[in-house]
């Protein structure tokens, strides 16, 4: 459980298209995504690319830290394929859509939208974001359209947070 007293969903169907899977053990598919330089830039900042125990360890921690999902598109032979990751903890949202071809499609906007509304059925006060890097403007507009506001500025960007209320 790794979110204490919480029960994480196997499954959390945002709409019939799109989905969140609890992450299992088998990850190789993303390990493509952390050694994108392009991805890696958005997500650290740098282009230094993941192997796999790097990316073990990273999801591994996740895990600790809260809810690890898997976002699924439902691809046009209908069936769900992972398209990025993401985690609810109550100190940070990270999320990657390793899919190049469907960012800017509206799949972070939907995901960030039902941990929302997760966290709120939760009894979450607020939700956070870590860091957001003031380059990474798609990251920026998906959070700040939903609501999250920065509130400490970081040597490369700045923290971000939501009021659920």
């Amino acid at each position: 459980m790794p979110i204490p007293g919480i029960q994480q969903p196997d499954i959390l169907t945002i709409d019939p298209t799109l989905r969140l899977k609890r992450a299992g053990s088998g990850f190789a598919f993303a390990l493509p995504w952390y050694q994108d330089p392009e991805t890696l830039m958005l997500v650290d900042g740098k282009t230094d690319p993941y192997d796999m125990p790097h990316l073990t360890a990273m999801y591994r921690y996740l895990e600790q830290h809260g809810e690890l999902y898997w976002i699924e598109w439902r691809a046009p032979g209908g069936t769900f394929e992972p398209v990025g990751d993401v985690t609810l903890w109550p100190e940070d949202l990270p999320i990657v859509i390793g899919r190049k071809d469907l960012r800017g499609q509206g799949i972070g906007r939907r995901t960030v939208a039902a941990l929302m509304e997760r966290a709120r059925r939760l009894g979450w006060q607020e939700l956070y974001v870590n860091e957001i890097y003031s380059f990474n403007t798609a990251s920026r507009a998906l959070f700040e359209g939903l609501g999250f506001v920065p509130y400490a500025q970081t040597p490369k960007g700045a923290r971000y947070r939501c009021a659920l209320g």
